[in-house]
């Protein structure tokens, strides 16, 4: 989400960019321990959400430099604008003619992809997503990703022993459709004790993941409720456009943000005071273990376990209180993902 399947995860910026659908060849040596028998045959596919955003972007190499580490060659492919399901159709259509051995995807619609990750799979490829989910679930053969609730009930559970007595709850979401955003919406008001239509939220707003529409959002719940003490953002970049509203009303210091995401940049920000805490994912991890799960497939014919696979998650504060595992902001810009 950032924002998540948007998000990080999700977010997702409205810049259109261009499909990719390029084979790129990468050799290997026969006494490397990379290489395996055939792997000059083996083609896959990664299909990935728009590369705008630095998490699917992280997310996009991580996987290839795994994949040609091998020896494979890549097919690669990418949504235009967020939610650009029909793209990412049409790019799995190619790779099934092309004949890939699997196809890690990043899907942009929990339901659109998946009769076309049903022919994949009819015609014996592998198919697995990361980052996101279909539905159902098992439409894929596996799914390597954040545990989204369990990362906005991190931040919630932190939220709740860190604001005031008398919160007053601001939700910048995303889509909520989205599987990665509906998760860290659901499992931040579990982690806080509250369910939607909760009194102490004093409003919500649909943002696109981006800095701008995180602003405006929290622009405008300010103007209709001034008291708002607590935010609740999609991902880091929503919560820098949420501060620079909240500092316009002189509430800097005065309200208190949580996120997921764990770019650099949104680290930066815990340590600057911007973000109070904020989930931190692993994008390369996840296409590590998509790319291992299709070596087992394509070497041995062993399929991965079906579901979803946690890729992990760390809360990064540097207010940790009692009770709940964090690491500090120093920990987290050695680990993070994206530009420092």
């Amino acid at each position: 989400m950032n924002a998540s399947r948007t998000v990080r995860h999700i977010a997702a910026s409205g810049l259109a960019l261009s499909l990719v659908a390029a084979a790129a060849a990468c050799s290997s040596d026969d006494d490397s321990p990379a290489s395996v028998a055939g792997a000059d045959d083996v083609t896959i596919g990664i299909v990935e959400l728009n590369l705008s955003n630095p998490f699917f972007g992280t997310l996009q190499k991580a996987t290839e430099a795994a994949a040609t580490a091998k020896g494979w060659k890549v097919m690669k492919a990418e949504a235009k604008v967020p939610g650009d399901s029909a793209t990412q159709v049409t790019a799995i259509e190619n790779m099934i003619n092309r004949g890939v051995k699997a196809i890690v995807l990043d899907p942009a619609n929990p339901t659109a992809l998946v009769p076309v990750v049903k022919q994949a799979r009819d015609k014996g490829i592998l198919v697995v997503t990361v980052n996101a989910t279909l539905t159902p679930i098992d439409a894929a053969d596996a799914t390597f990703a954040t545990d989204n609730t369990a990362a906005g009930r991190l931040i919630g559970q932190w939220a709740k022993a860190s604001v005031p007595a008398n919160p007053r709850i601001a939700m910048l979401d995303f889509d909520l459709s989205d599987g990665p955003a509906g998760g860290r919406h659901n499992g931040f008001l579990e982690g806080f004790g509250i369910k939607d239509g909760d009194p102490q939220i004093a409003g919500a707003a649909l943002t696109k993941g981006t800095i701008e529409t995180g602003q405006a959002a929290m622009e405008n719940l300010l103007s209709a409720h001034p008291d708002i003490n607590t935010v609740y953002t999609i991902n880091e970049p929503v919560a820098a456009g949420a501060y620079t509203a909240l500092k316009a009303k002189g509430l800097d210091g005065k309200a208190t943000t949580v996120s997921v995401d764990g770019a650099c940049s949104g680290v930066q920000d815990v340590k600057d005071g911007i973000i109070g805490a904020t989930a931190m994912q692993f994008p390369s991890k996840m296409g590590e273990m998509a790319v291992a799960a299709a070596e087992a497939f394509i070497s041995g014919g062993t399929k991965p376990q079906s579901g979803l696979t946690d890729s992990g998650t760390v809360l990064i504060t540097d207010k940790p209180v009692a009770g709940l595992e964090s690491q500090t902001s120093e920990w987290g810009l050695q680990n993070c993902w994206g530009e420092k």
